[in-house]
């Protein structure tokens, strides 16, 4: 039997789509459902890898750790990671697949289709219910022909297809109105419900505009799901990461301070969460030199552009600055692109990411150079640290785990002998500075790593907190899952799906 699908599609980008699916795929899994996540195609520089070392959207392997599930290729069968505002990488199938302009995409599109039959069709075998994600706006007329992730998913799977808007942004019921009703009539009758997210105030305000929305179309409003705080659960776009005063956490009186590069192409960013979660530690996101201020550490995070993203350090003055910081106390650490970004020169001889034969200088702060190869290294890892010197001093041996995901090579200087930052699978990962305060790796995941992140961070002066503290996914998959819960009409939704009703979950 083919099992059914929920599908949320949106208004536009950043309306919540993923962290509904997220939540649902949690609430369902919770009720005893063998649920899976599904996105035709992402678009977005935050990836994750697979068991078997293929790449797929993060917010993808994050639905489905909600769901209690290993991630797979089939989740999400293309993404595209852009490179420029008109290039993109694409991954299909969980390989790259060369890259793409923006012209060249809606071309390319007639071909992907059966990759994203074959991936939603394997989904619907194995599972009870599989929920699914759209992108961006169900309606873009100009983007109709071409659709291989809103509507034209919902018809394949006749799916009960769900509309997200985001009342934050303001005009949500003008939103919703308007993209029923620029749909043909043959998507618009699988729209079953609306979805009103991300609400601050008083939701009985709402009740004359969903009467008139109900009465003008027939679809009735299945909940209003208010803003929840603080919520750390990995979002898909780098939009995320556009507050007013770029904290991830404000904690002004905060022992450590943690400034992280802003970068135009920046890559997964989730990296950083659970130092965000850590109490008396403030995470922040700079993207000019006055806003850096006097971090105790500064973090390159992963990019999907080094070269383009080294130059915009450079005019912006933000490599000025951070070496003037590191002069004066503070520690740097590189993660992936940033870690190349910190060596003396980064070479690309084959053009993957500049003209070919480009070699570009680092920000000489490692003794290492990157050479750009045309393999992409997908894996996931498990080590322990190595450094014995500066702030990772306390760290020494113990473990880490995460993924690599990587074009470039890096390697010491010749006559230079490498000190690794941590041993990844039995072999040396990343690079130190002599007294070990700037440090580079390819590992993404490492501020996951309790008992390293507790080392870092007393190093770096923070005061023992009352209590040890662990970055818990599980409890915010659980604490998401309530308040939608709470505030959603599920019963209606299982009833369409054809699933038997339950009597609350845990």
């Amino acid at each position: 039997m083919t099992a059914p699908v929920l599908m949320l599609v949106g208004t536009a980008s950043s309306v919540g789509k993923s962290v509904l699916v997220t939540a649902l795929a949690r609430i369902f899994a919770q009720d005893g459902v063998r649920v899976a996540p599904f996105k035709a195609q992402n678009m977005s520089n935050n990836a994750a890898v697979t068991a078997d070392g293929l790449e797929i959207g993060r917010a993808q392997a994050e639905q489905a750790a909600a769901a209690g599930l290993a991630p797979t290729v089939e989740m999400n069968p293309v993404l595209l990671k852009p490179q420029g505002d008109r290039t993109s990488q694409i991954v299909i199938d969980g390989r790259p697949a060369g890259l793409l302009t923006s012209r060249d995409f809606v071309d390319r599109k007639r071909d992907l289709w059966p990759h994203v039959e074959r991936a939603l069709d394997s989904l619907r075998s194995r599972y009870d219910l599989v929920v699914a994600e759209g992108a961006g706006s169900a309606a873009e007329p100009n983007l109709r022909a071409g659709d291989i992730v809103n509507m034209r998913v919902a018809a394949h799977a006749s799916a009960t297809t769900l509309l997200v808007g985001d009342i934050d942004r303001g005009g949500v019921f003008a939103h919703l109105l308007g993209t029923l009703e620029l749909m043909p009539p043959s998507d618009r009758v699988l729209v079953r419900g609306f979805i009103i997210n991300r609400f601050r105030g008083d939701p009985s305000l709402l009740a004359p505009a969903i009467e008139e929305l109900e009465r003008r179309t027939g679809v009735p409003v299945l909940g209003v799901v208010p803003w929840i705080e603080d919520l750390r659960v990995a979002e898909e776009d780098a939009v995320a990461l556009e507050r007013p005063d770029g904290d991830l956490r404000g904690a002004p009186t905060a022992d450590v301070d943690v400034a992280v590069i802003h970068l135009p192409r920046i890559a997964n960013f989730d990296d950083f969460d659970p130092l965000a979660d850590e109490p008396s530690v403030r995470v922040r996101y700079v993207s000019r030199p006055e806003q850096l201020g006097t971090p105790h550490l500064i973090v390159l995070p992963g990019t999907k552009a080094t070269i383009a993203d080294l130059d915009f350090l450079r005019r912006s003055g933000l490599a000025d600055a951070m070496v003037a910081r590191h002069a004066a106390g503070a520690a740097i650490l590189g993660i992936c692109g940033g870690f190349q970004m910190l060596g003396e020169r980064i070479e690309d001889p084959g053009g993957v990411e500049a003209p070919a034969g480009s070699s570009v200088p680092g920000l000489a702060l490692l003794r290492v150079t990157t050479r750009f190869e045309g393999d992409k290294r997908t894996r996931l890892v498990d080590g322990r640290v190595l450094a014995s010197v500066g702030p990772w001093a306390g760290a020494q041996s113990l473990p880490v785990r995460g993924y690599e995901i990587h074009m470039g090579r890096t390697s010491a200087l010749g006559g230079v002998a490498l000190q690794p930052l941590l041993e990844l699978d039995g072999h040396g990962d990343g690079a130190l500075s002599e007294d070990g305060r700037v440090a580079g790796t390819y590992l993404h995941g490492l501020f996951a790593s309790d008992g390293l992140r507790e080392a870092l961070l007393a190093a770096l002066g923070r005061r023992p907190p009352a209590q040890s503290h662990h970055f818990d996914p599980e409890r915010e998959f659980d604490r998401l899952a309530h308040h939608v819960r709470t505030n959603l009409d599920l019963e209606r939704i299982r009833d369409w799906l054809g699933l038997p009703a339950v009597g609350g979950g845990r």
